[in-house]
C-alpha cells in the first residue's frame, strides 16, 4: 500500500474550511496518513502554496508549515496540533511569516493551491535549528523513501 495523505476536513482537490485560514480561526487541519513505508525512521511535512501572490503569475512558493522528526507511531495530527504538546523530538522550523507554527491559507488574490506535503525518511533529522524548507529539503536530500501530498484550495 502506497503512502497516503487524507484530511476529514476537505477532500482531494477541494475547498479548505475557513476556519483554517487566515480569515477564520487559523488553526491547523486534522491530517492522517497511512502506508508508511518499511525502513522509515520519520516523517516530515510540508505545507505551502506555489501560486503566490497571484495564481495568474505566480512568482514564489509560499511556506505554511514546515515538521520534521515526525514520530511514525502518530498516524497523523489532531486539527489545531501544536508540536509542543508532545514530549517528543518533532522539530518545526520556519514557514514565510518567519514563525514557527502552522500559518493557514491567506491568499491576496484568487484560488491558491495548497500542497501538504508528507515524506517518509529513512533517518531522523537532528542538528536543525529552525530550518527553513529549503534547509530541510536538503537535510532530506538522498533520505526520501516515499512522498505524498495532499491538494486543498482556497480563495478569499
Amino acid at each position: 500500500m502506497p503512502l497516503t495523505i487524507r484530511s476529514s476536513a476537505f477532500a482531494e482537490g477541494a475547498p479548505i474550511p475557513v476556519q483554517y485560514s487566515c480569515d477564520g480561526e487559523d488553526r491547523s487541519p486534522p491530517l492522517e496518513w497511512d502506508g508508511v513505508p518499511e525502513g522509515t525512521q520519520s516523517l516530515a511535512l510540508i505545507i505551502d502554496d506555489p501560486d503566490a501572490p497571484d495564481p495568474a503569475a505566480p512568482t514564489m512558493t509560499y511556506v505554511h508549515w514546515v515538521l520534521y522528526n515526525l514520530p511514525l507511531s502518530l498516524g497523523g495530527l489532531p486539527e489545531a496540533f501544536e508540536p509542543a504538546t508532545l514530549a517528543t523530538v518533532i522539530g518545526e522550523g520556519i514557514n514565510d511569516w518567519r514563525r514557527t507554527a502552522y500559518g493557514g491559507p491567506c491568499p491576496p488574490i484568487g484560488r491558491h493551491r495548497y500542497f501538504h506535503k508528507l515524506y517518509a525518511l529513512d533517518t531522523s533529522l537532528y542538528g536543525l535549528l529552525r530550518p527553513t524548507k529549503a534547509d530541510l529539503e536538503r537535510a532530506m536530500r538522498g533520505h526520501v523513501i516515499e512522498q505524498a501530498t495532499l491538494i486543498g484550495t482556497y480563495q478569499r
